[in-house]
């Protein structure tokens, strides 16, 4: 590199004839130069399958075998579906892409009752049950249910962001997150209310939402019986049992549980 000795280039050649290996693999006595290696021979315990195929479905451990599969594709493809225009080399594929047409989802978990077109979409799931979050960042102590979640959040450590937005520049680590922000440039809210005409720009906010007219109040307070749609809602009112008042004014010394409070109170010094 632009620099270095030839001192500094050696060591740093060195460090990988000499063997060393700092990742190291929980289940064998592997040891990998990089964290990509590890995460890669991981797939291998977990069954996790990252690398999906768009024309049939099928997933793979590793991106090389997705490449590899995906040649089947250029070839004749004799089984074409009657609803759109996917054509795949067998019937099997064909049988399993209908089911996004027919709606069958015939893998159930056996803990909830959410249910998958395909085995693999019901194994992630079922992480969710077992806890089991086999990515470990290796800068920080969060671990993930998907090799594919723990890249995008590596992200945060490298400061990566090539998802740019055209009309403002903000950048994102995620497409998601540039998508959801886009919208409000364009004012499209997808997400619309069965029940209501309103719409969201978020799925989160529709479920957010929905939760007026089910009268669903999962977050119940442990010191009294008061209970709220929004997990932000309960950690504010507990404020009332802990008498935690986080906001404090700095033209005097009142404090407030709530920074809408602190807004009000600081208009009376305003207006002085």
């Amino acid at each position: 590199m632009p620099g270095q000795g030839p001192d500094e280039r050696m060591s740093s050649r060195q460090m990988i004839h000499a063997g060393e290996k700092s990742y190291e693999c929980m289940e064998h006595d592997k040891h990998f130069h990089h964290a990509a290696h590890l995460t890669r021979h991981q797939t291998s315990h977990t069954r996790e399958r990252p690398h999906q195929c768009t024309e049939c479905e099928e997933s793979f451990t590793q991106k090389s075998h997705l490449c590899q599969h995906q040649k089947i594709h250029t070839v004749k493809q004799p089984y074409q579906c009657t609803e759109c225009e996917g054509s795949f080399n067998q019937s099997s594929h064909l049988y399993r892409h209908q089911r996004i047409h027919t709606g069958e989802r015939p893998h159930q978990c056996t803990e909830c009752e959410r249910s998958f077109i395909h085995r693999t979409n019901l194994y992630r799931h079922q992480k969710i049950h077992t806890g089991e979050r086999p990515y470990q960042c290796t800068e920080c102590d969060r671990s993930f249910t998907r090799s594919s979640i723990l890249i995008q959040h590596q992200k945060i450590h490298t400061g990566e962001r090539p998802y740019q937005c055209i009309e403002c520049q903000r950048s994102f680590s995620q497409s998601a997150s540039l998508y959801r922000h886009q919208t409000i440039h364009t004012g499209v809210r997808p997400y619309q209310c069965t029940e209501c005409s309103k719409s969201f720009s978020k799925k989160s906010c529709l479920y957010q939402h929905q939760k007026i007219h089910t009268g669903e109040r999962p977050y119940q307070c442990t010191e009294c019986e008061k209970s709220f749609t929004r997990s932000s809602h309960l950690f504010q009112h507990q404020r009332s049992h802990t008498g935690e008042r986080p906001y404090q004014c700095t033209e005097c010394e009142k404090s407030f549980t709530r920074s809408s409070h602190l807004y009000q109170h600081q208009k009376s010094h305003n207006g002085k």
